[in-house]
């Protein structure tokens, strides 16, 4: 590859690092194609990007940003799983780990900070965005439910002692 050939290489992989706020680095030995494209698949479906890209080259498109721990990483046959939420090239990573033992995880940037295997372990673990505000919403919702209820509550005591009244007033008329 020539000159002009690495600086558009390094200037996309710069472009990634900026689009995300999480990088992932594993090695993948080993892998046949059809595991490779497997795992393309499902890190796309899990709404990251994956880029395989010469060491030396991802390490010249860190330098200077908040990627710059990747450097350590950045050893032997690597590919680079990019996303702007920091679960899903974890998650995808893990599950395809667990079912192909020669996709190894090496560790990761997350925002700025050198993530560990353990680090991205706890990170797949976690849930989905979307079940995050789903919770959060649903804890959000609860009290102002509960008021509801209590307010619906006395019109509906003081219907229910009308009510009474009227049932006595007939009985005793």
């Amino acid at each position: 590859m020539d000159q002009k050939g690495k600086a558009q290489v390094i200037e996309e992989v710069r472009e990634a690092y900026g689009r995300s706020s999480v990088a992932i680095v594993s090695e993948y030995r080993g892998l046949t194609v059809d595991e490779m494209t497997a795992l393309r698949v499902g890190i796309r479906n899990a709404g990251a990007e994956i880029r395989v890209v010469k060491n030396t080259l991802a390490k010249r498109a860190a330098a200077g940003t908040e990627f710059e721990g990747l450097s350590e990483y950045l050893v032997g046959p690597t590919i680079i799983a990019l996303s702007n939420d920091p679960a899903a090239p974890a998650k995808a990573l893990s599950d395809f780990e667990k079912q192909h033992k020669n996709l190894v995880l090496k560790g990761g940037v997350l925002n700025g900070k050198v993530l560990g295997i353990s680090d991205i372990q706890a990170l797949a673990k976690l849930p989905t965005r979307e079940v995050l505000i789903a919770k959060l919403l649903g804890t959000m919702n609860g009290p102002i439910q509960n008021f509801v209820g209590v307010l619906a509550a006395v019109p509906g005591s003081l219907v229910r002692v009308l009510d009474q009244v009227r049932q006595q007033k007939e009985q005793a008329a």
